[in-house]
């Protein structure tokens, strides 16, 4: 297989969580899709330097980083919330979600979004305003009407329920035909 079709094949499988990984790390959605661009022109000039018998993904997450990190030096406004060691940890969760069974982010996505429609509206909508709509916590409690505290203990809970959703969606792909 020449190298435009390995490329064409490997970006198309990995453009939907590329771009996912950049939004979570860049609220603006104009930022997010200039650095995806950047991106995957150095993934084509460097496609000779991967490592064929590493996960793509984390090629080209590697490839971002660096750009993000570039775009906020050269503008002077790296997000005080957002360092390496946190780039790191977004990193880490795309690889593991990577690596569970599905065919493609997106079916894994879809997973996500069946398990968060079916959270309780007093869950869904903190998950919703802080994941989604990026609003500060003490915003979310007051428009809520609830109390940092119930506002945390709701966000927690909301997690570990869609993570055991996600989990019971796994073990079923994984015992389906």
């Amino acid at each position: 297989m020449e190298a435009k079709q390995l490329f064409e094949i490997l970006i198309r499988e990995n453009a939907t969580m590329l771009l996912a990984f950049l939004r979570s790390a860049v609220r603006d959605a104009n930022t997010a899709d200039d650095l995806f661009q950047e991106t995957m022109l150095v993934a084509w000039r460097r496609l000779d330097d991967y490592d064929r018998s590493r996960p793509f993904g984390a090629w080209l997450r590697g490839i971002a980083g660096k750009l993000l990190f570039a775009s906020f030096r050269a503008q002077k406004s790296q997000p005080k919330n957002l360092d390496q060691s946190d780039l790191e940890w977004l990193d880490g969760r795309y690889a593991k979600l990577q690596d569970q069974p599905g065919d493609t982010f997106s079916e894994k996505l879809s997973a996500l979004r069946d398990c968060v429609g079916s959270l309780p509206q007093s869950y869904r909508d903190p998950i919703r305003m802080k994941y989604q709509d990026g609003m500060p916590l003490g915003i979310i409690g007051q428009t809520l009407s609830i109390t940092l505290e119930t506002l945390k203990k709701r966000l927690t809970r909301a997690k570990r329920t869609l993570a055991d959703c996600l989990d019971r969606k796994i073990t079923t792909a994984e015992q389906s035909p």
